[in-house]
């Protein structure tokens, strides 16, 4: 489940960049990669969370 979190990593801030590129120039590219980054961010964080909260389970 961490992997999917750092792979989104890398996905999403290309992805995003790519579809502003494609949809309306570079303004729009730069706040899409920044927030396919802050998106992928939180899920990797979370899934990290949920992974040291199983490691803990007695």
């Amino acid at each position: 489940m961490i992997a999917i979190g750092c792979l989104l990593l890398g996905i999403l801030p290309i992805a995003g960049f790519m579809l502003g590129l494609f949809v309306s120039g570079m303004p729009m590219a730069i706040g899409l990669a920044v927030s396919g980054f802050v998106i992928a961010a939180a899920v990797c964080g979370v899934t990290g969370y949920a992974l040291a909260k199983a490691g803990r389970r007695e």
